[in-house]
């Protein structure tokens, strides 16, 4: 709760003001019952119009005054809630930002996504109804209970055992469905998951013609989320039907009670009207406050979910050396000591004593089999995730002796799978470099390759991307992903077999372009190609998580059979 507070204290005139209109309101209403029962009482039975006409005009403006009273707090009510829970989507969003890698994929993406929509609307949903419910079904309970015990003490009694009696099976009731409240979560999380990751690979379910296939997934994960809020749902909705039972047990209690009493000549005709009249708000209050609790029962689920990401310390962060110096990448100087890595879930080392040494300027071609650990090895570098064992140095310093934003600045990434967002051209540059001139985008885009084909659109780099950039070819969206990368001048540069989708002519002329506009940057390239391989200062070769090979070109096809397996069957292909 000291998180929400720290976000509620925001609206503190909306958590003041609502109570006082709550007050109010139930005031208004709990009153209409006593003047009813004074108009039948002094009125109706008596022939007195003028009682009538009278405690008929309090009662029009006692309901007038609920009314506006309750419009007022409809208001406040409204905007503490959106505001709260605009607030707190604001900071999960912001601690998501500070997640690792590792931190993301164990919460997981539909997950998270789940978490910042469904589950903070619960949470909204429970803050709107305190703010209006909360305080009025007690306030309203107790006021009209008042007022039963002061009409008549014997028909009190009745409540007295009824509420008890009720309050019972509502524990009972929600002790039973919040597993289930819990798990209805966690099917939300699947069935989310199978929705994004066939919408995100659209085009290769109907490449495939797998779309039976996706929606018997999609009809399973729906199922069991249907299966599990049927349950939830049963539980929960039978509360209502035993709450009338009670209530109705009670009101008959009353009827046949008082009507006893007024036959006596103990209790008034009009006073008997106003009892069962407090019945049925008290009836109300009950329906609306066990509706409250089982709310907050299900929003407690969700809310675990919350503070466990708000919670989540990032595994990645500046340590007490970054933080009280300003180390920053000048030279690109690049070390691996004795570094062993594996992930946090994994059993056995994904890289394995790894140890070479870049210098300043030179260009590395990182090469290997499939799962030979050459994209674990080059996100290593700019801390993306942190070593098992060993160190890495970046001009002499470890890599965790820089500030993060500082590490990543001085080390440009392109990945392996191109990410463009929704925008322009340029503004998709312009994530390299923020205030990065005209001039300064097109010379990256020329040195990337990517000017003429952006200028052969009719808005230049004015043109809007679609979602992924999905109105580019694979090569377009590589091009302008090393754009962005070199908008930086990143005294690192790393390409994560980024030239994949462009021919043997284009990758040359990007590699020409980069050794002309990055003259003294470290370049690694991870590839497959041997043109890249030739062309390249050193090349480092990967097997199975370990270096088996690292020097020139030259040196290598004398002394390493791996690269002269490689360049021998590419001759062959050529």
């Amino acid at each position: 709760m000291k998180k929400y507070w720290q976000i509620l204290r925001n609206y503190k005139v909306s958590l003041w003001l609502s109570p006082l209109l709550v007050l109010i309101t139930v005031v208004c209403e709990t009153a209409q019952p006593m003047f009813m029962a004074r108009i039948v009482d002094e009125g109706v039975l008596i022939g007195n119009l003028s009682v009538v006409t009278r405690i008929g005009l309090y009662m029009v403006l006692t309901s007038v005054v609920s009314l506006i009273v309750s419009i007022m707090n409809v208001y406040t009510s409204s905007y503490a809630s959106v505001g709260f829970a605009t607030d707190l989507r604001r900071d999960i969003f912001s601690k998501i930002q500070q997640l690792s890698f590792t931190d993301i994929d164990r919460f997981s993406t539909s997950s998270l996504i789940t978490r910042l929509t469904n589950d903070i609307t619960k949470l909204q949903q429970v803050v709107l109804m305190g703010l209006r419910l909360l305080l009025r079904s007690p306030l309203m309970l107790v006021v009209a209970l008042f007022f039963v015990l002061r009409i008549n003490r014997d028909l009190g009694w009745i409540l007295a055992v009824s509420i008890p009696v009720l309050t019972i099976c509502l524990y009972i009731i929600l002790r039973k469905g919040f597993p289930y409240f819990v798990l209805v979560q966690d099917k939300l999380d699947n069935l989310n998951e199978v929705v994004r990751e066939n919408l995100t690979n659209i085009r290769v379910v109907k490449s495939f013609v797998r779309e039976d296939f996706e929606s018997r997934k999609f009809s399973i994960r729906s199922g069991e989320l249907r299966d599990i809020v049927t349950r939830a749902s049963n539980i929960v909705i039978t509360a209502f039907p035993i709450l009338q039972l009670v209530m109705n047990f009670s009101i008959l209690a009353v009827l046949w009670l008082g009507g006893v009493r007024v036959m006596d000549g103990r209790l008034q005709v009009g006073e008997l009207i106003s009892v069962v009249n407090y019945l049925a708000q008290i009836l109300f209050s009950l329906m609306m406050l066990s509706m409250i609790i089982m709310n907050t029962a299900r929003a407690s689920a969700s809310s675990r979910r919350i503070l466990e990401v708000l919670d989540k310390e990032p595994s990645l962060q500046n340590t007490q050396e970054a933080l009280a110096h300003d180390y920053r990448v000048q030279r690109g100087d690049v070390s691996f000591r004795q570094v062993n890595f594996r992930y946090e879930d994994g059993d056995i080392d994904v890289l394995k004593q790894i140890d070479f040494h870049i210098r300043p300027g030179e260009s590395i071609a990182v090469v290997g089999a499939t799962g030979s650990a050459k994209t674990t090895l080059v996100q290593l570098i700019p801390r993306l995730y942190d070593v098992t064992q060993g160190e890495i140095l970046i001009d002499g310093k470890n890599v965790k002796d820089y500030q993060l934003d500082i590490l990543h600045h001085g080390v440009g990434m392109v990945l392996q799978k191109n990410v463009l967002f929704s925008g322009t051209i340029a503004e998709n540059l312009r994530w390299g470099k923020e205030d990065a001139t005209q001039e300064e985008l097109e010379e990256a885009a020329k040195a990337a390759d990517a000017h003429d084909f952006v200028m052969g659109f009719a808005d230049g780099y004015e043109t809007l991307l679609e979602r992924g950039g999905t109105n580019l070819s694979g090569g377009q969206k590589q091009r302008l992903c090393i754009a962005r990368a070199l908008l930086r001048k990143p005294k690192v540069l790393i390409l994560d077999d980024s030239t994949s989708a462009v021919d043997t002519d284009t990758e040359q002329r990007i590699r020409t372009n980069l050794n002309r506009l990055l003259q003294e940057t470290t370049v690694l390239t991870v590839t497959q190609r041997l043109n890249t391989m030739q062309s390249s200062d050193k090349v480092l070769i990967l097997d199975d998580g370990e270096v088996v090979a690292f020097g020139t070109p030259k040196e290598l096809m004398e002394t390493s059979e791996m690269y002269r397996e490689i360049y021998n069957s590419q001759q062959l292909t050529i």
